[in-house]
């Protein structure tokens, strides 16, 4: 077991003389995906961000991103489980919605598409609200052209985190897990359209622990999903989720 006290101070021994100008956390979701090989080893979905980014550039990272408005419109084949909707609920900014919630869920499937090439969904017709343009990068779109629908019913509430003030970037991130093995339907192919991640790779937590660009936050939520998996190895959906945020001075953890 991972101790959240150790978590907790690696966290705040970072530098924070960063003097960027104040800006509201933006909703974003994160999705690892994870994968249990033929050795038993558990393995997760990651990638490094170009250097080009001006958030966390060349990070060690799982796929994921802002929230878009179009996110909340998006049909997806079922729905969370009850106890995972009620926890994205929770603090939520702005209008409390289901619609909202679920909203997260799709961000970071398309968000997943974009980044790594993989579809999470299941064979359906898709209500797209994409455009009629060939963009490669219309998540809608390219789940219709593949005849799938996103699916977000296996999907676990795993972590919640918010990037604390003084960074050019703010996101209040849905951190995600779903097993690879629930995944109905989906369609690899590499390196997804968009390329903000390169050398996409399934990789152990252990493996990924040992990459020296795996920001702190990153690593923090690989250690409360070992964390969770050993006490529920089946992975149920009742399960407190840690909620990280800035308060005053210092990251604090509460449970959600």
């Amino acid at each position: 077991m991972h101790s959240i006290s150790d978590i907790l101070d690696e966290l705040n021994a970072l530098d924070r003389t960063g003097k960027a100008p104040y800006f509201r956390p933006r909703d974003a979701a994160t999705l690892l995906v994870l994968d249990r090989g033929d050795d038993g080893a558990l393995r997760v979905l990651m990638g490094k961000r170009h250097m080009r980014h001006k958030f966390m550039p060349g990070a060690w990272v799982f796929p994921g991103g802002r929230v878009d408005a179009v996110d909340s419109r998006v049909r997806a084949v079922d729905d969370y489980a009850p106890a995972v909707l009620d926890r994205l609920m929770v603090d939520m900014k702005g209008p409390k919605t289901p619609a909202r919630a679920r909203a997260f869920a799709i961000a970071a499937i398309r968000e997943t598409w974009e980044e790594a090439g993989l579809m999470i969904g299941t064979a359906g017709d898709v209500a797209s609200t994409a455009s009629t343009e060939e963009d490669p990068h219309d998540a809608a779109l390219a789940f219709a052209a593949h005849g799938l629908v996103p699916a977000i019913g296996a999907m676990r509430f795993v972590a919640r985190a918010i990037t604390p003030p003084g960074r050019p970037r703010r996101f209040d991130t849905r951190f995600f897990a779903i097993s690879a093995q629930a995944i109905g339907a989906h369609a690899a192919s590499g390196v997804g359209p968009s390329g903000e991640l390169e050398d996409v790779a399934w990789v152990t937590f252990a493996e990924a622990r040992a990459r020296p660009e795996l920001p702190p936050i990153t690593k923090a939520v690989l250690a409360e999903l070992d964390n969770r998996l050993i006490r529920d190895p089946a992975f149920g959906t009742d399960h407190p989720v840690p909620y990280y945020r800035w308060v005053r001075d210092r990251f604090v953890r509460t449970e959600i």
